[in-house]
């Protein structure tokens, strides 16, 4: 009797002890680091009724200045002063009357130095990769139990196809050999969602990469080994939204958590910053994005964790640049603040926001250091998705005369930007249709296009499979689907593969080739990453637009019409420069400048200048 009594309560006790010790779910940042510029740290504790606890901290150097509880019980706020603080773990200290508990938290050593973390800069050309839709490296990790049911599916669009981070890894040689400098990945943060959203855009953890993709370790591999390479890396985040399996979704910490909208929807209407007629309702309004759940940055809680999230993932991945998704609809202050944060501990690093704008001044507005805008935004650079909803028209123009006049037209409106060189240029992304909206019967808007990309003032951005002759609609069924297809070759079992010339058809083969030329070229081309730009009023469907610096400099002539056109070379001798003929970057034959200039339909040349 005595031997079953002392069984049970021992049995007790460690039923009593494993329930204090499950108490905690989790603290947020994982881990944190000595020495950086902001000595405030804030800890974000989970856990069961965590908020009737009390907790303290005996480490030197750590101060708690104050604990917060938050309408839900499952929630604790701890704000840590460490600016005395050496690396080391030290322990939390949970206690509610003789209840007592401790959870070890650990501050490591920050790095020396922070070169290896690099940025990017106009002469980078950015490559944005789709994980899932990429190539498959791993297929042990295509189907992971998670809390939400999904599919793995490729026949199905808005299915998880497998793509991962593994798979990005093994071809970084294929980007190193077409030539871009940069990767940005689409969202690679957990995603544990109905349905698997492969997208990546509705986060449920934000310190944890979504394991289908790989894990925390394997995205830090894969950034050494792309700077191994000298490939820049580009972290895609969300400020305002996060995903329904979220935990702040299902127990909001506060009813001021989640913001919503007057109308229960958002209105997208991106103006209203700068409109001086705006409606305070078209306003608040605009501040609800209807994508999924709408997290309220104006929360001071919210916003300092959000601002520790980005330096956590830099200092800890050593990530080079963030791309922020649906930049205009997070709080405007809050956002002000979280350039300042990070740039104040990595001065090189960059940061490009999302604005979808239809016009080049509304774009500028949002760029730092705008004449446009006395309430300066900081954000170092913005995406011109004017041009891009220009491009395809303009290039793939079969008319007599083509629509050249558009392109020269947007561009001249480039002196509203506070630094061109920040603005992020590109004809199609992951929520765009293609460039090439069909299968194209021949290269001439592809070249035209590359070329205009690739020499223009800015920095450029491709997006994965268009050097390949990827094509396709948002507007055709399937939607999205249809611009977020896999890479032959890039899974086990593919009879095709893409990433190969032989693998290629002769078509692809010869486009692969002609961007990569170029992309090649670009590299340490300081005339186009440095370089001033002039350009002239497109005549009888040709435009031509110089690009130079000292005494170098490249010409560029696009011949829009759908015909052959001779031109009169005296009206461009001040970019000419009595130079006697250009060598053409990717045929490499020269081109000479006589009187005249005979150009085939639809060609275009870009020349290096000789004299």
């Amino acid at each position: 009797m005595i031997k079953k009594l002392s069984l049970l309560i021992a049995v007790c006790v460690m039923s009593l002890g494993a329930a204090f010790a499950q108490t905690i779910d989790k603290i947020e940042p994982l881990f944190w680091w000595a020495g950086m510029k902001n000595p405030e740290l804030q800890l974000m504790v989970y856990g069961e009724n965590i908020a009737n606890y009390r907790p303290s901290i005996s480490y030197e150097g750590v101060v708690m200045k104050s604990c917060v509880t938050l309408e839900s019980p499952n929630y604790m706020l701890l704000y840590l002063d460490i600016s005395k603080a050496q690396p080391g773990t030290f322990d939390i200290v949970f206690q509610d009357g003789k209840k007592k508990f401790t959870y070890p938290y650990e501050l490591k050593q920050r790095k020396d130095s922070t070169d290896d973390i690099q940025g990017y800069d106009s002469s980078d050309v950015l490559y944005l990769v789709m994980p899932d839709r990429f190539a498959n490296g791993d297929p042990s990790n295509d189907q992971i139990e998670m809390g939400a049911e999904y599919q793995v599916d490729r026949s199905k669009f808005m299915a998880r196809h497998g793509g991962d981070l593994k798979g990005i890894e093994d071809h970084l040689d294929y980007l190193v050999d077409l030539g871009v400098t940069a990767i940005w990945l689409n969202p690679v943060l957990e995603n544990d969602a109905r349905g698997g959203s492969y997208h990546g855009y509705f986060s449920t953890n934000m310190y944890q990469v979504d394991r289908r993709l790989g894990g925390n370790e394997d995205y830090c591999r894969l950034i050494q080994k792309a700077h191994d390479k000298g490939l820049r890396v580009v972290m895609d985040i969300i400020f305002n939204h996060i995903g329904g399996n979220h935990p702040w979704v299902l127990d909001p910490p506060a009813k001021d958590w989640i913001n919503e909208s007057p109308s229960r929807r958002g209105n997208h209407q991106k103006s209203v910053f700068y409109d001086n007629y705006a409606s305070k309702y078209d306003s608040d309004v605009m501040k609800y994005s209807g994508f999924q759940v709408d997290i309220n940055q104006a929360n001071p809680h919210i916003s300092k964790y959000l601002i520790q999230n980005t330096i956590w993932w830099i200092e800890y991945a050593r990530i080079d640049a963030i791309r922020q998704d649906t930049y205009p609809y997070a709080d405007y202050d809050m956002m002000r603040q979280w350039n300042l944060d990070v740039m104040a501990e990595y001065p090189q690093f960059n940061i490009v926001g999302e604005v979808w704008t239809e016009h080049a001044i509304g774009t500028s507005w949002w760029q730092k250091d705008s004449p446009l805008n006395k309430n300066n935004t900081y954000l170092k650079s913005v995406m011109d998705f004017a041009l891009m909803g220009m491009a395809s028209d303009v290039f793939n123009d079969k008319s007599e005369n083509g629509s050249l006049g558009r392109i020269y037209d947007h561009l001249g409106y480039d002196f509203v930007y506070a630094d061109i060189k920040n603005l992020l240029r590109f004809l199609e992304n992951h929520d765009t249709s293609r460039f090439l909206r069909t299968a194209p019967e021949n290269l001439d808007a592809f070249k035209q296009g590359t070329a205009f990309l690739l020499t223009i003032t800015g920095t450029p951005q491709v997006y994965y499979g268009y050097e390949l002759l990827m094509n396709g609609s948002t507007s055709s069924p399937g939607g999205d689907g249809n611009v977020r297809l896999d890479v032959p070759g890039g899974w086990p079992g593919d009879t095709q593969n893409w990433f190969t010339a032989e693998g290629r058809s002769e078509m692809q083969n010869e486009a692969w080739n002609y961007m990569s030329a170029l992309l090649h070229w670009r590299q340490n081309n300081k005339v186009i990453s440095d370089g001033e730009m002039k350009h002239f009023v497109p005549q009888n469907g040709v435009y031509v637009y110089e690009r130079y610096l000292g005494d170098k400099n490249v010409m560029v002539f696009i011949n829009g019409a759908n015909k052959e056109v001779t031109i009169n070379l005296d009206r461009y001798a001040e970019s000419i420069k009595g130079q006697s003929y250009g060598v053409d970057v990717v045929t490499k034959r020269n081109v000479q400048m006589g009187k005249e200039l005979k150009m085939a339909p639809k060609e275009v040349l870009v020349l290096d200048m000789k004299k």
